[in-house]
Order: C-alpha cells, then sequence, then structure tokens
C-alpha cells in the first residue's frame, strides 16, 4: 500500500517527520518497507518562458531560446522539435541534478553557449498527468497554469513522501488512507477529520431493481444512479494523488472510483446505464462455460463457482474482479450507475486466480472489505463527481443489504492484559488507549471493560486481539525486556533430549556442521535411492494439503536431505563436505492417525579435509566415517559398536557398506553411496554416509563406569598375519582373540589388510598388533609365547586360517 504524506494531512494534523512517522507507524504494526520522497532525484529545475527562438547559426537542426525563468532570461540550445515560442517548459538551470545523477553544466554547442537545459517528462522521469500528456516527441509543454520561476517538483506536486506499507493479511483495514490516518492521529495524539458527506443528497429510488440471488457471496450491493455525466479528465490534483498512490488516471468517472478506493478501501465500479438491459442487476453464479468479454477486450470463459454481475441479457462484469466491456463507460456516456457492494473474499480470491485477473480492487475484496463503509463510499463518489461538473445529480440509490452487519461485543480483563503483556495497567488506562481508536465501552466493572468493535476493524474478534491493540498503542518498546519462564531445569531433560544435545556436540567436535533440512520429501525419493519396493522406507505418509509435489510426503530418513545438501554444494563447487542432521522421521503405524516419530542421526562426508600441522591434505573415505561412528557410540555409549556387511544394499555400494551394532542390536548403516544412486543425483565424486537410530541407542542400557589404576607392569606386542577367505569378518578374529587371550590380552589392533598377486584370489590378509600386559604381575616370554600360540591355534582351526 502507497500512502501519500501531504494526503495524509488532509484527515489528521502531522505533528512530526516523515521519518520520524515511518518508524512510528513500524513500531506500532504498520511495518513501513520504504520511505520514498518523489522529488529525491530533481533539483534547481524550474518554470520557463520561451520569449524568443532563433535557428542555430552553426548547426541545422539545433536552436537557440532566450528563456524567462522569473528572476533572468538565459540563453539556452535545444535540439527539441517541438520548440516554439511562448510556450512555458521544465528549464534544468546550471548546477540542476536529473534523475541518474546527471548534472546541467553550462555548455557550448558550436561556439553558441548554452546556459541550461529544456526538459522533456522522459528525462525527468515523470508520470505527466493526463492534460500535459503530447503525442510528439521532444520538451514537455506545461499547462497555463504554470508560475514562471516556480519549482517543478511544486507544479507536479512531487514535494510528497510516499509509505510503501508492508501490510499483514489480517489489517486489510489498512489499504485505505482514512484507516491509515486513524492509526496516525492516535500516534500523532490529533483528532481525525473525516471527508464530509450528506446521504440525504442521493435517497430516493428509480425504477430499476436488483437481486442478489446467492447471498452467501454478496451480501451487500448498492446501486448508485448519477445523472448528466460529462467524461473528460480529472483534476490535476486527484491525478496526482493517484498516481502517488500508483494508479493511472483514466477519465473523471473511472478516477474517482479509483480515488475512493483508496481514500476509503471500498472497490467501487461504474456501468453505463443506458447500456444496462432491462433496467436491472442481478447478482448470480455464472453458468457453466458462460463467457464475458472484460474491459482489458479478452473474453473470459466462467464457471459456476465465479459469481457475476448480470442484467436480462447477460453478464456485464465478473464480481469483484473486473467489468465488461460492453457496459463500459465511454465519451458517449450521460448517465452513470454505480455499484458500491461487498463481495465474499474467498469467491474473489478463488475467481481472480482462475482468470489470473488481479486488481487493487480484487486484492481489496480477497482481504476483506467493510460492508457498513459501502454506502459512505458511493455518497463519496458521488459528491466527488458532482463537484467536478455543476449539471451532475443524483437519480437516487438502491441498497440491498439481506443481513444488517451487527457489531461484536467483546470483553477485556485487565489482570489477562497485564499477564500476557508483563505489564502493570490500570483499567482507566487500558480505557485510554483504546478510546483513541474509537472502540467503545457497553459495558464496564471492576476487573473487565466491554468494547463495541466498529465495523472497519475485522481483525478484532478476540480477546487477544484488543490486548495487541492495547501493546501497540502502549508501545512495545516501553514493555520491559524479561526472560521466558520456564519450570524446567536442565536435569529435567529426558534422555532423549540429553542424547540429542550430546551428539550435535560430539558430531561437532568430529569436525562436522550441522545442516537442518525439510521434513517433507518427494514421493519419488525412493526410486532415486535405489530402494526396493519392500524397504520399509518407502512407506510413506501423503500430506492432504502439501505446499507442492515436490514435498508432500513426510520422511522416513534423513539421507534425502542430506544427499540434496550435497548437490546443492557441488553445484556451486564446493566439493569439500562433511555434515550431519539431527532430525525425526516419520513412520506410518498401522493403528492410529498420528505417525510414529523417531530421532535419528545421519552424517555425509565427501572430497578431502585438512589433518592439521604438518599432515598432508588427506581424502575422506569409508574408514574416516567408521573412526567418526566409533568415536560418537564410544562417547555416547560407552560401548564398542561392530560392523557386519549389509546384505540389503539400496543406497549403498555393494562392497563397502556394513550394518551398524551395538551388542545384538542393529542402530544403524554406514557406507559408500551406491553408483547409481551418486549418477541419479549427479555427484561427480565419492560420498560416504551413516543414519543411526538414536531412540534404538537411547532403548540400550549404558554399561557401568570401573576405574583402574593404569598396569605398573610392561607390555610386550606380537604381531601375526593371517590368511583367510573374504567372506570371513575382521569381527570374527577379534572375538576369538578376546576369548582367547583373556585378561592377559589388553588390547589388539588391525594395522594392515593386503589383497594382490602375491595370495590366492578370494583371499585377504590381515596383520593384527596383540598387547599382552599383566596387572599384578610381569609376564614372562614364555606366557605370551603360550597365550599367542592358542589364539593362532583357535583361528586356525575355527575360521579355517592360514598364517604367513
Amino acid at each position: 500500500m502507497r500512502v501519500s504524506y501531504n494526503w495524509l494531512k488532509e484527515y489528521v494534523n502531522i505533528n512530526i517527520s516523515p521519518g520520524e512517522l515511518a518508524e512510528k507507524l513500524t513500531m506500532s504494526g504498520l511495518e513501513v518497507d520504504k520511505l520514498e520522497y518523489l522529488a529525491q532525484e530533481i533539483e534547481n529545475v524550474v518554470v520557463g518562458k520561451i520569449l524568443e527562438v532563433s535557428s542555430h547559426p552553426n548547426a541545422e537542426k539545433l536552436f537557440v531560446c532566450s528563456v524567462d525563468v522569473g528572476n533572468n532570461v538565459l540563453q539556452i540550445v535545444t535540439g527539441a522539435p517541438n520548440i516554439k515560442k511562448n510556450i512555458t517548459v521544465p528549464v534544468a538551470l546550471v548546477g540542476a541534478l536529473l534523475p541518474n545523477g546527471i548534472k546541467i553544466e553550462k555548455a557550448n554547442f558550436r561556439g553558441i553557449s548554452s546556459d541550461g537545459m529544456l526538459c522533456s517528462a522522459e528525462e525527468l522521469k515523470l508520470d505527466i498527468p493526463q492534460n500535459l500528456q503530447q503525442e510528439e516527441p521532444g520538451i514537455l509543454i506545461l499547462g497555463d497554469d504554470a508560475v514562471i520561476g516556480m519549482s517543478v517538483t511544486d507544479y507536479f506536486g512531487l514535494d510528497d513522501y510516499i509509505f510503501e506499507l508492508e501490510l499483514t493479511p489480517n489489517r486489510a483495514d489498512c489499504l485505505s488512507m482514512i484507516n491509515v490516518a486513524r492509526e496516525v492521529a492516535v500516534i500523532c495524539g490529533e483528532k481525525l477529520r473525516l471527508p464530509k458527506i450528506n446521504p440525504e443528497g442521493i435517497e430516493g429510488r428509480f425504477p430499476f431493481t436488483v437481486t442478489i440471488k446467492d447471498e452467501s457471496l454478496c451480501n451487500r450491493y448498492i446501486a448508485l444512479k448519477i445523472d448528466k455525466i460529462k467524461l473528460g479528465p480529472s483534476p490535476r490534483w486527484m491525478q496526482e494523488r493517484l498516481l502517488a498512490g500508483g494508479m493511472r488516471p483514466i477519465n473523471n468517472v473511472v478516477d474517482v472510483t479509483n480515488y475512493v478506493m483508496l481514500e476509503t478501501g471500498q472497490p467501487l465500479h461504474a456501468f453505463d446505464f443506458d447500456k444496462l438491459v432491462g433496467n436491472k442487476i442481478i447478482v448470480r453464479r455464472a453458468k457453466e462455460s458462460e463467457t464475458i468479454v472484460t474491459l482489458d477486450g479478452n473474453l473470459r470463459k466462467l464457471d459456476s463457482e465465479m459469481l457475476l454481475i448480470a442484467d436480462d441479457n447477460g453478464p456485464v462484469a465478473i464480481a469483484g474482479v473486473m467489468g465488461g466491456l460492453d457496459s463500459e463507460v465511454t465519451s458517449q456516456t450521460r448517465t452513470v450507475l454505480l455499484e458500491s457492494a461487498h463481495f465474499e473474499n474467498m469467491s474473489v480470491r478463488k475467481t481472480a486466480r482462475k482468470l489470473g485477473l488481479r486488481s487493487e480492487a480484487s486484492s481489496r475484496f480477497e482481504k476483506g472489505v467493510d460492508k457498513e463503509g459501502a454506502l459512505f463510499a458511493a455518497c463519496r463518489a458521488f459528491e466527488l463527481l458532482a463537484g467536478l461538473t455543476t449539471d451532475t445529480s443524483s437519480g437516487g440509490k438502491i441498497d440491498v443489504y439481506p443481513v444488517p452487519w451487527e457489531a461484536p461485543i467483546i470483553g477485556l480483563r485487565t489482570a489477562r492484559v497485564n499477564k500476557i503483556l508483563g505489564v502493570s495497567l490500570s483499567t482507566s488506562k487500558i480505557k485510554e488507549l483504546l478510546a483513541k481508536l474509537n472502540f467503545r465501552v457497553t459495558d464496564e466493572t471492576e476487573d473487565q471493560l466491554s468494547y463495541l468493535i466498529p465495523s472497519y476493524r475485522q481483525d478484532i474478534t478476540r480477546e487477544i486481539d484488543l490486548i495487541e491493540e492495547v501493546a501497540r498503542f502502549y508501545g512495545y518498546n516501553n514493555i520491559e525486556a524479561t526472560l521466558p519462564y520456564s519450570e524446567m531445569r536442565p536435569e529435567q531433560k529426558t534422555p532423549l533430549q540429553s542424547l540429542e544435545e550430546e551428539i550435535k556436540n560430539q558430531a561437532a567436535n568430529l569436525g562436522l556442521t550441522e545442516v537442518v533440512t525439510y521434513s517433507f520429501i518427494n514421493p519419488d525419493f525412493g526410486d532415486k535411492l535405489n530402494l526396493s519396493s519392500e524397504n520399509a522406507w518407502v512407506e510413506t505418509i501423503k500430506m492432504a494439503n502439501p505446499l507442492s509435489e515436490e514435498q508432500s510426503v513426510m520422511r522416513t530418513t534423513l539421507i534425502p536431505g542430506l544427499l540434496s545438501v550435497c548437490e546443492r554444494n557441488f553445484n556451486r563447487r564446493q566439493k569439500d563436505l562433511a555434515i550431519f542432521e539431527v532430525g525425526r522421521v516419520y513412520l506410518p503405524t498401522l493403528t492410529g492417525i498420528l505417525p510414529q516419530e523417531r530421532l535419528h542421526f545421519a552424517a555425509l562426508i565427501s572430497g578431502k579435509f585438512n589433518p592439521g600441522w604438518s599432515w598432508p591434505v588427506q581424502n575422506f573415505d569409508f574408514y574416516y566415517l567408521k573412526g567418526i561412528i566409533e568415536k560418537l557410540i564410544k562417547g555416547l555409549m560407552r560401548k564398542t559398536p561392530q560392523f557386519q556387511p549389509l546384505v540389503e544394499k539400496g543406497i549403498f555400494h555393494p562392497m563397502r557398506s556394513a550394518v551398524i551394532f551395538v551388542g545384538d542390536r542393529q542402530i544403524g548403516a554406514m557406507g559408500e553411496l551406491h553408483p547409481k544412486v551418486q549418477e541419479t543425483f549427479g555427484l561427480a565424486q565419492k560420498v560416504y554416509l551413516t543414519h543411526l537410530d538414536l531412540q534404538l541407542m537411547i532403548e540400550l542400557e549404558k554399561e557401568k563406569f570401573y576405574y583402574q589404576p593404569i598396569p605398573k607392569f610392561p607390555s610386550v606386542t606380537r604381531d601375526m598375519a593371517i590368511l583367510l577367505s573374504e567372506e570371513v569378518s575382521s569381527l570374527a578374529i577379534g572375538e576369538i582373540i578376546k576369548k582367547v587371550g583373556g585378561d592377559l590380552v589388553s588390547s589388539f589392533e588391525l594395522f594392515d589388510v593386503y589383497r594382490g598377486s602375491q595370495i590366492t584370489k578370494g583371499y585377504k590378509s590381515l596383520a593384527y598388533g596383540i598387547t599382552y600386559q599383566g596387572r599384578s604381575r610381569t609376564l614372562t616370554d614364555k606366557e605370551v609365547t603360550e597365550v599367542h600360540e592358542k589364539i593362532r591355534e583357535a583361528i586356525k582351526n575355527e575360521l579355517k586360517a592360514e598364517f604367513r
């Protein structure tokens, strides 16, 4: 909504600057997105009169002019083809500033000096009123009302500020100058001055009928007959107001309807009365496939959900959206039927969207129009039209109002106001604040007020809305800042909340960056992830009213979100990623409406990383991700995870993936992204992923801590290289080492894996370092050898292994 500062001053005395007003409007809830001074880019441009014109002696297409600018006569050279004696034009003096940063300096054109420049409308970037518009190009010729020497900004009414209001949907009332002025009056502590109207001047009926066939879509229709209309341009002041409000002047009838709409918020429409067939207006739904040619010359196909204004011959307008071409007001029009109506907002919105027709009028109907203000707007329009010509008169009005509006009464408790706002206001102070908004008290007790809500404030429907009004004009900045009160103490966090916080901290400490992705995903994600139809992830919950098809199902895994983040980063040449997300997934249930929500963890790494210090840059790989998982689970659960080959590959590489176990419970999986999935997402390098079910982790009992002193006795490390089948996992070897070695084995480590030409195909060589250490004594070489040989023998017999 564009609001003119000068126009506002017609309704209220403004005792603060435009900048201060913009700030106060924003603080009161009407956000000023932009404050624009219309004459900001035009300086030192005045009205001048051409006294003499002669041809340039050295240039065929140039003219030398003597120009009177009020306090001086200047010599100016121009090439304008429409230049002539005794016309008034805009003159940019030496030193003048024009739009786009152009600065005028004294110039010399082939030996003739020029002390300024004569300006066109394009050079000044002006919206020109109708009476000054000219067909031929050249210098802008001003009207007879232009005073020599006056500023061009004054002449065009550019000494004005425009407030661009960013209104919230509930404040449709402020799509009118008068209702914005109501807010300004409260801010400035001044009284509101409304335009004077005389409803009695349009009383009386005329031989015409108005029938509303669908009262749910139209609950008020005023038809006002205006006689002796003479079409022509509207006055300059009205055109300037319309241009400031962002509307193009057309003619006096259309301009008045637009002016009143901007002023009151009530859209109006003017029909040529003599073109209406049957002396009637019928407000009805369209017939299926019925058509109308609208004012823009397009044939519109309608359906039965659209509301029409019709006569005996058919449609004459689409209600609240656009009029019909056949009933348009033209230069031959002598009698006008003025429509001021109230249409149901959702009906107008759906119709405008289907037809692709959005206008200032439809946007107001969509957001809600004050039906009680329809008569005021009609009277205002008539009096403006009557003021333009002496003969215009009213032929009467018809007001069909099936169910008159009843003002709601809302109770407001003083204690509730103070509790919600955190203030200590008295009842009298609350009354004082709301009285400024014209909210009338109908009943009052010691602790409660009852308010009658004016019709133009349709957003006030509950007690909390009145509390907001108190807060707005008490001043949000006057409400003391306090911390929100909560009875929850840190020790009252649930185990799952504590785990969520802890895993986020540990993941960040391990060099991962947290991301947050949408809970809604594409229903085709299963195909993109190479999942089989039996995979539990593909059973999703579909949204009843999704924002788009791309986000129409609730996620059952965090993986699609991480891959989308990866794809977006790769497309922007960010190839090194280490990210994680902790979030909820939504699984369908056999019974019940609500899904089962489970907290999951997922991580993705790809590209290179810098270990720091003097280490060279390294590549992320399968084992780096495995190390992250081990550190996370050990840190969170004090347990060592186990990894087994993944049977159902799906999103993971067939040979580089694993299931993650803690004890006998599977809590997740990890691996390299399957090449097919990598290709689907267009990822140019290897990607490694993992996912963990945090709720499964919390269900597993944590091991107790036992503290022991550091052993005082020396340790002995023995190596063994084991040759065995590819099908045997290192997990099985570790189990044998722990079982046979018992307390004498303090630790063991797999430090090398070899596959190559020196060993049989289908086999691998695993090299282990086993550390032996006694806790109460120094082990002898014989004891270590005996245990070491027992471990070798058990591995050989149980796993069919050989030793290198």
